[in-house]
């Protein structure tokens, strides 16, 4: 029941100091002021955390690797004031092993991660793929900056950050419209040790994948795939005459009776992604799949699992 708006002058007396806020109502205020995104991810990562262990990685020594600048919540101990004098901004000493615990991520911003077939097919609310990468996107990095790790966007120029302030930056990041519309990672020279996160639905020819990961590869970058898919874009649900439009290519094609080409389509797009998982095991990464209509945390604890054991010694 609601109720009207109080008239003025009715609680005009004070009666002592109001009451210290509740722990929880604290917690919803803080709450409030988060993206619904990242509130999401960290319930999925909060969920996963639970049957898993920090990862074990390999130290590189303590040896310069770089100065980078300064970043809101780095410890004021850690500014190299000799380095810092020489410009008008601080910087920050980074060693090898610091960089060696950073990982970078990045996620596909194409038109075609935009889709969900639950505008067709009447198969329930599902999210775009889009939406599910960043959703992952974000879980992993809290699972990681919760053991200590450093996480940073691929290409949006920040450095690699830590604890609460990474995530939200993360989120502001994946909110911004201008982030460059490509279907595959732009190349970007990483610290020796660090790892690479690459969330998209990899739909683009098989010789183009190969090319822009294999610039990491030759950089000696080591990293991981993962493939979002639309169910629809597995099993091909449609009936009768269908009318498909280009996402990204603006074409269009008409066929009088889809069903009859279900079989093909599906073998070939199987085909697409082993072949993906072939190009990815090559090349010593990892590949992980996953639909939209399963439940995230599955994709996640399979993905953290995979690159625990490849940071493990």
């Amino acid at each position: 029941m609601s109720s009207s708006p109080q008239r003025p002058g009715r609680f005009a007396i004070a009666r002592g100091p109001s009451p210290p806020p509740s722990r929880r109502h604290r917690g919803e205020e803080l709450a409030s002021s988060l993206p619904p995104l990242l509130i999401a991810a960290e319930r999925v990562a909060a969920t996963v955390a639970q049957g898993v262990h920090g990862r074990r990685r390999v130290g590189q020594g303590d040896a310069f690797w770089q100065f980078r600048q300064y970043q809101p919540g780095d410890a004021a101990a850690r500014i190299d004031w000799r380095e810092s004098a020489k410009t008008q901004r601080l910087y920050v000493r980074e060693s090898e092993w610091e960089a060696a615990q950073s990982v970078w991520l990045w996620c596909d911003a194409s038109a075609s991660m935009d889709y969900s077939s639950s505008r067709y097919v009447a198969a329930g609310s599902m999210p775009t793929k889009r939406e599910r990468a960043e959703l992952l996107l974000l879980a992993l990095a809290s699972l990681l900056v919760r053991g200590g790790e450093q996480v940073s966007l691929l290409g949006s120029g920040s450095p690699p950050l830590s604890g609460e302030l990474a995530l939200s930056r993360l989120a502001e990041l994946l909110s911004r419209d201008a982030r460059a519309q490509t279907s595959l990672p732009p190349f970007k020279a990483l610290p020796r040790g660090a790892e690479l996160v690459l969330f998209g639905d990899f739909l683009a020819p098989l010789a183009e994948v190969r090319e822009a990961i294999g610039r990491f590869v030759a950089a000696g970058q080591k990293g991981h795939l993962m493939q979002i898919a639309d169910p629809a874009e597995e099993d091909l649900p449609f009936l009768g005459r269908v009318r498909f439009f280009g996402i990204e290519e603006r074409e269009e094609l008409v066929i009088g009776r889809v069903e009859g080409i279900k079989e093909d389509y599906t073998e070939r797009f199987r085909r697409h992604r082993e072949s993906l998982k072939a190009l990815a095991r090559a090349y010593g990464w990892g590949f992980g799949f996953h639909r939209t209509d399963r439940p995230p945390q599955l994709a996640l604890l399979s993905l953290y699992n995979a690159l625990s054991q490849k940071g493990a010694p």
